[in-house]
């Protein structure tokens, strides 16, 4: 007998149920692409009818996000009073969840899924992405107000930046320099600059 939780509605949910439709949705994912598959294929592999699946997701981008979303944890934001220790703390967190065969591939479907659809995109962005950008600017805002980097910093391109380069590292990786050094030299230049003019 499968365990039950209680919906915002109030109806029992099967946690086999809902592990067994995210499954289905990531098998699926990788065998035939996001476009080619189907809630009544996602139903038919999860072994549940599509009522049971719409009873939880609104579409199928909102099921797709949750299913490459249930592969990576949850984001910790660190606070030790200094900028380099919460942003050793960050890196080594990323890379032990994404420099991994298992990270890679998650990487990779929400690369190749976000740039085919833009609904998908949309959905990851706000339930998902646009979180740990919060996270990791509260992190960059009190650097700030300690003084360690300049008040005038843009933290969304710092962001941008330090994001673009992780994934430049994971999936071009042009050295075996481990990530974590690498992202080190990266953030380290951010803050140096390069420039040599007033």
């Amino acid at each position: 007998m499968s365990k039950q939780i209680n919906s915002p509605s109030g109806r029992p949910r099967s946690i086999h149920a809902d592990q067994a439709i995210l499954q289905a949705t990531l098998d699926l994912l990788a065998e035939v692409g996001y476009e080619s598959m189907s809630i009544e294929a996602i139903a038919s592999r999860a072994g549940v009818g599509k009522t049971t699946i719409y009873r939880r997701y609104t579409s199928k981008e909102e099921l797709v996000a949750d299913a490459i979303e249930s592969l990576r944890d949850d984001l910790a934001i660190p606070d030790t009073a200094s900028f380099w220790g919460d942003m050793d703390i960050l890196i080594n967190n990323a890379a032990k969840k994404i420099d991994s065969s298992l990270g890679r591939q998650t990487l990779a479907l929400i690369i190749s899924t976000a740039s085919s659809n833009p609904q998908f995109a949309e959905v990851y962005w706000t339930k998902y992405t646009k979180l740990r950008r919060e996270a990791f600017s509260k992190v960059l805002e009190r650097a700030k107000c300690r003084g360690e980097i300049h008040k005038d910093a843009d933290v969304d391109l710092i962001i941008d930046l330090v994001s673009g380069s992780l994934y430049y590292a994971l999936i071009f990786k042009p050295t075996t320099e481990p990530v974590e050094a690498y992202m080190r030299r990266t953030i380290n230049l951010l803050l140096k600059g390069i420039g040599n003019g007033a």
